[in-house]
């Protein structure tokens, strides 16, 4: 039987299409939103890293009444890193809102979650959004996504989906880009997803079963897990028995039951089939999991998601400035904290490695870990990371690599310096699109480890006006070596506090990276050399005083700005044999040998083998 009192949707698009900006404006034109202000931007994205960076890292659930119908939402994040994230929570709905820019048309991303959505077999209700945009061609792109189900095999059923128009920003949807003028507000849509998204399919007589989709953990209620009761109902007090990914079974009682209203959750006695709930009292439920009748541990598919594509190598910092500047410090620690991630982070893997102070981290692309290490930095941890490696597989006898489908929009006078730092990563040029009179879009298939440090090459050749997306294609044969780092580094050779005077003599040696003024230690990285070999520099030297004065022999200090590096860009930065030390007060890059002589001794090791 079919429930006509609820909705299940979940929004999903390519980054900044305005999946979170269309959500807040349906929250407020629907009076879900509270004591919230409705004029602040992204209240979905309540994370602190999600408003700064201005991307959904983590999938959220909330709902609202239209028509006395209850319209359970989840907004999915739009980065293809945070896939995982997409893939399980498409488990929990009926329907998708597929949002596309008005001017971009469907992007890398939107290839990846629709492919998902209609391998399920999910209706989609397409929104192409920022209609007021000065350069929109909305009717075009609303082909081009036409052609895009073509391609990724939709049923009849699904190419037939139902279309609006929108601007999420101005808060209006029409059927008609030319009906802007006269709209009234988001009802449209609203009315849409009623009549065109389907109710869900439900079983209320039947023994409970739910499939765990989400995972949150809460200070005095303990683990709360998320999902959508496919079966049966539920009650405060009842016993549910957990079936694990291994068939292992353990008896609970559900203590709360919490519904999405809004943007709170709100404690509710019972839920049956078709709700989105949140249960607490089961403590070892995990993300994938069943919960069932116990009379009747009836198992649901596990939720599978595409395997990593990315690793690193998590340690303990044996530096010389360890333990000064973090609150956890320890192996103990870190393997922790690394396996709560593995609680609610499906789409990590976490490996033993042959020391107990070192642990192999994957995930899905370099933004996917690099969020997991600024939030542990946050947090108060201290540790050090190594540079990010591309995970192989071996294919029909093949060795073969993770490949990107990757889009570059840059000023057209930048083409060929693009094409140029393409070909040096062994990317394939697909196509060449011009988008306005002085823009174009370059559209390649590249290997993922040629992805590492694109971002701020791209960004120097356009003069910070490229923009670069990409999502994972699959796996291909091998493409071959790709040029390594052209530089080498400058390692500081003492420990001190770094010199203007000494750093202003070295300037001709290639790029700071430290300011004056900073505490370094011996094998700490200080700069970038202008050649592709490594040297040891003395930035604390200071002037040596004579007792002669003259004005005209004393020399001016003037130091050319440090290229400071954030996060992101200190991974790229790296070579196999350095490390990346993260504490909550700084990020510091340090060869893993840090006296000269480690590294001798090393490097005629290698050699004589």
């Amino acid at each position: 039987m079919q429930r006509n009192d609820i909705r299940n949707v979940a929004i999903i698009a390519h980054v900044d299409h305005g999946k979170t900006t269309l959500l807040d404006r349906l929250l407020e034109q629907t009076g879900a939103l509270g004591s919230f202000k409705a004029e602040e931007e992204r209240i979905m994205d309540s994370n602190p890293l999600e408003r700064e960076r201005g991307i959904t890292i983590l999938s959220k659930n909330t709902s609202l009444v239209h028509k006395g119908v209850r319209i359970n939402i989840v907004d999915t994040p739009g980065h293809a890193d945070f896939g995982g994230e997409v893939e399980r929570v498409l488990n929990m709905v009926d329907g998708v809102l597929l949002l596309v820019d008005a001017f971009d048309g469907p992007m890398p991303q939107t290839k990846f979650v629709l492919g998902k959505a209609l391998a399920l077999g999910l209706m989609p209700l397409v929104v192409v959004n920022k209609i007021d945009r000065p350069d929109a061609r909305p009717w075009d792109v609303l082909d081009m996504i036409f052609d895009l189900f073509v391609s990724l095999g939709a049923s009849d059923r699904q190419l037939d989906f139902p279309y609006l128009f929108a601007s999420a920003k101005a808060g209006y949807a029409v059927l008609d880009p030319k009906d802007a003028a006269r709209t009234e507000g988001m009802g449209l849509l609203l009315d849409m997803i009623l009549e065109r998204l389907p109710a869900p399919e439900v079983e209320p007589d039947r023994p409970f079963q739910m499939l765990v989709a989400n995972l949150f953990y809460d200070n005095y209620l303990g683990r709360l897990l998320v999902g959508r009761i496919s079966r049966g109902r539920i009650a405060a007090g009842d016993r549910a028995v957990r079936i694990g990914r291994d068939n292992a079974r353990t008896l609970g009682k559900i203590n709360t039951i919490f519904a999405f209203t809004g943007l709170t959750r709100q404690s509710v006695g019972r839920a049956s089939a078709g709700d989105i709930v949140m249960i607490a009292g089961i403590p070892e439920g995990f993300i994938g999991e069943t919960l069932a009748d116990p009379e009747h541990p009836d198992a649901l598919p596990v939720i599978s998601v595409d395997e990593p594509t990315v690793s690193m190598h998590f340690r303990i910092n044996d530096g010389p400035l360890s333990g000064e500047e973090g609150k956890y410090v320890t192996s103990r620690h870190l393997r922790e904290r690394l396996e709560r991630e593995l609680l609610s982070n499906i789409a990590m893997r976490l490996e033993e490695t042959e020391t107990t102070d070192e642990f192999k981290v994957s995930g899905r692309g370099e933004l996917h870990l690099s969020i997991l290490i600024e939030t542990m930095r946050r947090e108060g941890y201290e540790f050090t990371v190594s540079r990010p490696k591309v995970i192989f597989r071996q294919i029909n006898g093949r060795l073969c690599e993770p490949v990107e489908d990757l889009c570059l929009e840059a000023p057209e006078g930048c083409v060929g310096a693009l094409m140029e730092l393409l070909g040096r990563r062994r990317a394939e040029v697909q196509g060449i699109d011009k988008l306005t009179a002085d823009t174009v879009r370059v559209r390649a298939h590249i290997p993922t480890r040629g992805l590492t440090g694109l971002r701020s090459e791209v960004l120097s050749i356009t003069k910070g006006e490229g923009i670069m997306t990409s999502a994972l294609l699959g796996f291909e044969p091998y493409k071959g070596e790709s040029s390594p780092r052209t530089h080498g580094v400058m390692i500081a050779k003492e420990p001190g506090e770094s010199v203007p005077y000494a750093m202003w003599k070295l300037e001709d040696r290639g790029y700071f990276i430290i300011k004056p003024n900073t505490r370094v230690y011996e094998g700490m990285i200080v700069g970038a050399h202008a050649k592709p070999n490594d040297i040891v520099v003395n930035v604390c030297a200071t002037k040596k005083l004579t007792n002669i004065r003259a004005a005209n022999k004393d020399e001016a200090v003037r130091l050319t700005p440090p290229r400071t590096l954030d996060l992101e860009q200190s991974l790229h930065f790296m070579a196999d044999d350095e490390l990346m030390e993260v504490t909550p007060k700084a990020i510091r890059l340090r060869k893993r040998l840090l006296t000269e002589t480690q590294r001798l001794l090393a490097r005629k090791k290698k050699t004589a083998a």
